[in-house]
């Protein structure tokens, strides 16, 4: 057991931008393997509270291009990397290397990998349209290749387990499905009592959405399930939507002079804008919002709603979220078409009526995601890099 501790583990981020939610985990993991190094072309800094909890390396400056450019999903382009990464490994000799996705890290590490031993996971965040590129047949063609060579697989979720099953052809028993991108409740509250929000709204319910304000996130149809609300005469709740992103001023600008035909308030008495907000300060807001809405048209996973049901939220998601299926109908939230806004506007008005269902389903919500934390993420982590450790390195036929 001491020597499979001391096995020499690599995982390899083309970019960590955007992926502090792995910190919490790498930490746990890095308590188990301590010879552990992570390598990425991006990297933003450690977040507070977990200041040189593992060793990184930074390896050239990753670069992405924009290929394609999406109205509604992912844009797709292309991820420029260092080739020095090769280099690094040659040095380390990992005896594990964790991949993500099917970049060119990934694909060359499977390549050498007969020859000098190492294996293989590749790790898949999920599915969706975008990102799984169905209706291209070299990318397929491409995918398919380095999952005969991969060792392993670890994905969120079941549709992610689908995808690399059913699509590309892996083996089922060398795919796990389980979230590891959990949320760490405490990481969103800064200090104790460090702050409290700008504005706390009078009106409940409050409906809380934050993330980017791009077409992607679906707000413009959050806004338009608003509208429905407004022409049925529902005025008594608040909708806080945290975030900055290129579609914020226009969409400001429909909410502050959109005006009802019939009279009707226009939407700026019942939607607040609260701009960017630091991460380590978003907990306040969950606290004082009533139910979360996750309007995405495109995601593979969605930390950011298993965030509010860690704070005890309801949640509203759309069924375009690959997180959509921790979302138990009828006891923690409900799920929706993100194009259909008169569906959305019902879920909102039965919260509006019936506000006795917020805190039950709330509760429901912290108990479903309670067993999701960074400890079992990385004992998940763990248990499949022992699992391939205890076995010689083979192609996934």
């Amino acid at each position: 057991m001491d020597d499979i501790n001391n096995s020499r583990i690599a995982l390899l981020f083309p970019s960590m931008g955007r992926a502090a939610y792995w910190q919490p985990v790498l930490s746990e993991f890095t308590h188990k393997f301590k010879n552990t190094i992570i390598y990425t072309g991006d990297w933003p800094g450690f977040t507070a509270g977990f200041e040189d909890a593992f060793t990184v390396e930074v390896v050239g400056a990753m670069k992405y291009i924009r290929i394609i450019p999406s109205t509604v999903g992912y844009s797709l382009g292309f991820s420029f990397v260092s080739f020095g990464i090769i280099n690094k490994l040659l040095r380390f000799k990992p005896e594990v290397i964790f991949a993500s996705s099917f970049s060119v890290w990934t694909l060359l590490v499977l390549l050498l990998k007969s020859w000098l031993g190492w294996r293989v996971i590749i790790i898949y965040d999920g599915s969706s349209p975008s990102i799984d590129r169905l209706n291209s047949k070299p990318h397929l063609f491409y995918r398919k290749m380095m999952v005969r060579l991969a060792d392993a697989f670890v994905t969120n979720s079941q549709a992610g387990k689908n995808y690399l099953t059913q699509v590309l052809n892996a083996n089922e028993s060398s795919v796990f499905a389980q979230p590891y991108q959990v949320p760490t409740p405490k990481a969103l509250f800064g200090q104790p009592g460090e702050t409290q929000p700008t504005i706390v709204p009078s009106q409940k319910p409050i409906f809380l959405f934050t993330g980017v304000i791009e077409v992607r996130k679906g707000v413009d149809r959050l806004l338009e399930a608003c509208k429905l609300l407004q022409a049925q005469g529902y005025h008594n709740y608040t909708l806080m939507v945290i975030g900055d992103g290129p579609k914020l001023e226009e969409l400001k600008l429909f909410s502050e002079t959109h005006d009802l035909r019939d009279g009707f308030a226009p939407l700026r008495d019942r939607v607040i804008w609260l701009g960017w907000v630091d991460y380590s300060q978003l907990g306040t807001y969950f606290r004082y919002a009533d139910v979360f809405v996750f309007p995405t048209l495109e995601d593979i996973w969605g930390m950011v709603v298993l965030e509010a049901m860690a704070l005890g939220k309801p949640i509203l998601c759309s069924k375009s979220a690959g997180v959509s299926e921790m979302i138990v109908e009828g006891e923690n939230g409900y799920l929706f078409d993100p194009n259909q806004p008169a569906e959305l506007a019902k879920l909102m008005s039965s919260f509006i009526d019936n506000p006795e269902q917020i805190m039950t389903m709330g509760s429901r919500s912290e108990q479903l995601i309670a067993k999701h934390t960074p400890q079992s993420a990385a004992q998940f982590l763990i248990e499949i890099t022992s699992l391939v450790l205890g076995t010689p390195t083979t192609n996934n036929q």
